[in-house]
């Protein structure tokens, strides 16, 4: 594989996306969608074993949003009251606008998703124009925000080397990728896909894999066989196992943790992913 497999091989950087953009409170109880609900899968997946909190919010009819002042007031409550690396997603929802998603920067977050490029999301299709993406990026190496490149085919892994050849390296120095498979429109969720994509990453670069919905085993099993990292979270399943729904995201981080711990490659802590991404002192 050309990326740097020992990087962080001897833990495992674990990221959990609690809360995401389409599953409906409705149906999913457990998933938090209020501040307080938000902060309380922080703290009980900062115990179980994340290091990273991938975070969309809602409004307060439970509904996708990047509504400014609630993206700040956001990042501060987990800062009060977690020390996990605060990501924020600069996707949103596949109807949010460009200039929405490229505000999400403004709360100061200390990293972010950058995903590159487009791609059919079920029925709907998740737009990531190249001037949009060339943008996002530009803006994070000026203010200071640790992109993570959101790769859900091998189509985005050209892109991210377009993006480093012209833009140069991200702010920390490093570049971490998310491997999302399993996705309708994207690439497959199984162990075959994952080693192309990870032989096709930059050099030196490390990487994390999600599967979504019932890939979510296969992938994570295929990720800490290859030495990569994991994203696990309500976002991306709402199942633990067949017929049995998620009693929250503190029990999909806990078994990855284990999982983790099982492979001799132990949970990172937060301060350990920061140095290990690059993530400077909180804003």
């Amino acid at each position: 594989m050309t990326t740097d497999t020992l990087a962080g091989s001897g833990t495992t950087l674990i990221t959990v996306a609690p809360t995401g953009a389409e599953a409906d409170k409705i149906w999913h109880p457990a998933l938090p969608v209020t501040l307080e609900e938000l902060v309380t899968t922080a703290r009980e997946c900062e115990a179980a074993g994340a290091s990273v909190i991938h975070v969309h919010i809602r409004d307060d009819q439970a509904r996708p949003t990047l509504d400014p002042a609630r993206l700040k007031d956001t990042v501060a409550a987990l800062r009060e009251n977690s020390t996990l690396i605060v990501q924020l997603s600069t996707g949103g929802a596949v109807t949010d606008a460009y200039a929405d998603r490229l505000a999400v920067l403004d709360a100061g977050p200390d990293g972010c998703s950058l995903t590159c490029g487009t791609v059919n999301f079920g029925d709907e299709v998740f737009m990531n124009p190249w001037p949009f993406i060339r943008e996002l990026y530009a803006r994070t190496q000026e203010r200071h925000v640790v992109p993570e490149f959101e790769l859900f085919d091998l189509g985005h892994v050209a892109t991210l080397h377009r993006l480093l050849d012209e833009l140069g390296e991200p702010y920390g120095g490093h570049v971490h990728c998310d491997l999302v498979m399993g996705v309708p429109g994207g690439m497959r969720g199984d162990a075959a896909t994952l080693v192309s994509a990870v032989e096709a990453l930059p050099a030196g670069a490390s990487w994390s894999a999600t599967g979504i919905g019932r890939t979510a085993l296969p992938v994570l099993f295929a990720a800490l066989s290859a030495g990569g990292h994991l994203r696990v979270g309500m976002e991306d399943t709402t199942s633990y196992a067949k017929g049995r729904p998620v009693t929250g995201n503190a029990e999909l981080v806990g078994r990855a943790a284990a999982l983790a711990e099982f492979s001799q490659r132990p949970p990172m802590r937060p301060d350990q992913a920061r140095a290990f991404l690059g993530v400077g002192d909180q804003h």
